[in-house]
């Protein structure tokens, strides 16, 4: 057995998050859509659909800076199964907005879908029976170590004009037991409503993930490691991060000057005390991690190396420059972990970027796969991305949600020589870069390959979901309507037959011609 106490299968899956997915109320939801796209992957070979965070975003929509990393983003809710289940009417949903089908407009979405969210909590305040009732306390009992907290931080701004916490009366913002005991008395029926919002997205969520595992699949999730200054993370575990008196960060997280950006990156989250929390025995990490794998099989942590050293930015500081780098809590962190989610680790190390020695020996000292992406392949033939460098014990990926679709790259980031460099390394013209790296990844040795969507779909910048630095436009994209019907799927699940990543599936009837590249490999 691996030091991780998990067994990576060989497989291959999809990344794509739950937004992106077609649906009635302009974002992707946990309606027939999803189910849909699991029946997708399933036809097609798959063995994983992989996302991102699923918590509620706040400003910019980012799914990485989320208002609570245990709460579900209610956004995700299928408002036409809140109607089956009683809690909406045909009447409530009859002036449904006409939304674009190809991007999430967040603001209008989060009116439309907020709004209905209110409407069926006063439906359940008004109709609901003895049973209904006791299902919805009885979840809001099991769940109470974290939604009771999030609901009244929910309510909470909601009264005070959506001001980030450390903005709110000092008795609130500290946490003043009168205080907070007076807010939950006055607000009692808001913070309920969170709590029944909450109750609604774990309950669809339930059901989509039980239908995933019924298919034979499983779900990649995704853990930032820092969490958003304006959460309620923060807010309710002051002494689990380096805040002043006022609830201010004294230093934030970063990355350093590098050949990318000389001034490095400034993202301004709170660092952790690590000391508190490990005088806690890690406690609020074994809670997160426990509350993500209810929700997932697999769990990528986003920004692994600051485990073994973060860059430590002073909160006053425009710009990453003046910082230095700081140990993390290192092994006795991992091995805390381990024990607290009985004996295993079922971990992706985002070990992207510059990463030094301990970094790979934090890694390797729990068997925990890194991460190889084929977009970054390309500087000559000694670069560990390339598939002739790859162990077993790596995730590859063809790009990711922060790169440009395949094709983007291709066009506008692949230079002269790094065109020449993949024609060399395949041994013939490139006509689909998305499908040259498809099958590259599809026949390393490691164990588990991710393609995005896009990729799949043969789709250009145009399909970006990220574009790292940008403060706005970014998480929006939307699957185009009908393109699930095209040929990538037939196309995948020959590849993925090919290449033994579901070695007891059916050789797929292929009614397309091979990809031009195919010629010359056969």
């Amino acid at each position: 057995m691996s030091a991780s106490g998990y067994q990576f299968q060989r497989a291959s899956g999809v990344l794509l998050h739950p937004t992106c997915l077609n649906g009635p109320d302009g974002i992707g939801d946990l309606g027939p859509d999803a189910f849909a796209f699991v029946d997708w992957l399933q036809r097609h070979g798959q063995s994983l659909w992989q996302i991102l965070p699923l918590g509620p975003t706040s400003f910019g929509d980012s799914p990485y800076q989320t208002l609570s990393s245990f709460a579900g983003n209610t956004l995700l809710i299928s408002l036409d199964k809140v109607k089956t289940a009683g809690w909406l009417t045909a009447d409530d949903l009859a002036e449904r907005p006409t939304f674009n089908p190809d991007r999430v407009e967040f603001g209008k979405v989060i009116t439309w879908k907020t709004g209905r969210l209110a409407r069926a909590w006063e439906n359940f305040q008004t109709h609901a029976g003895p049973r209904d009732r006791q299902e919805f306390q009885a979840w809001r009992d099991a769940n109470a170590a974290w939604v009771e907290d999030f609901a009244l931080f929910s309510a909470l701004k909601e009264s005070l004009e959506g001001q980030p916490w450390h903005q709110w009366p000092r008795d609130l913002a500290r946490r003043e037991p009168a205080a907070i005991t007076e807010a939950r008395r006055v607000l009692e029926v808001a913070v309920s409503g969170h709590c029944f919002g909450q109750w609604l997205f774990a309950s669809q969520w339930a059901d989509l993930r039980r239908y995933v595992a019924d298919a034979g699949l499983k779900i990649v999730g995704d853990v930032p490691i820092f969490v958003a200054h304006d959460s309620c993370d923060v807010w309710a575990n002051q002494a689990f991060f380096r805040l002043d008196t006022k609830g201010h960060p004294t230093h934030v997280a970063g990355v350093p000057p590098d050949y990318f950006s000389k001034t490095g990156q400034l993202w301004g989250n709170p660092l952790y005390d690590w000391d508190s929390l490990k005088a806690d025995g890690y406690g609020w990490w074994i809670a997160r991690m426990r509350a993500c794998l209810a929700q997932v099989d697999i769990v990528r942590i986003d920004h692994f190396r600051g485990f073994a050293a973060c860059w430590e930015v002073p909160a006053e500081a425009k710009t990453a420059v003046d910082g230095q780098w700081i140990p993390g809590p290192g092994a006795e962190f991992f091995a805390a972990l381990k024990a607290g989610l009985d004996g295993r680790l079922p971990l992706i190390a985002e070990d992207l970027g510059v990463i030094t020695a301990d970094v790979e020996a934090l890694r390797d000292a729990f068997d925990l796969p890194g991460m190889k992406v084929l977009q970054f392949a390309w500087s000559g033939p000694d670069n560990l991305f390339l598939p002739h460098e790859h162990t077993p014990n790596c995730v590859v990926y063809s790009g990711t949600h922060d790169n440009d679709p395949t094709l983007g790259w291709w066009e506008h980031l692949a230079d002269a020589d790094t065109k020449i460099l993949v024609a060399d390394y395949v041994g013939t013209e490139i006509h689909e870069p998305n499908w040259t790296l498809i099958r590259l990844g599809l026949m390393s040795c490691a164990h588990t390959f991710i393609a995005t969507l896009q990729d799949v779909l043969g789709m250009g910048r145009e399909a970006r979901m990220n574009l790292p630095g940008e403060g706005s436009g970014n998480w929006n994209w939307r699957v185009p309507v009908g393109a699930l019907e095209g040929p990538g799927g037939e196309r995948l699940a020959h590849l993925t037959w090919l290449y033994r990543r579901r070695p007891e599936q059916d050789l797929p009837v292929r009614e397309d011609p091979p990809a031009p590249e195919a010629e010359h490999l056969h």
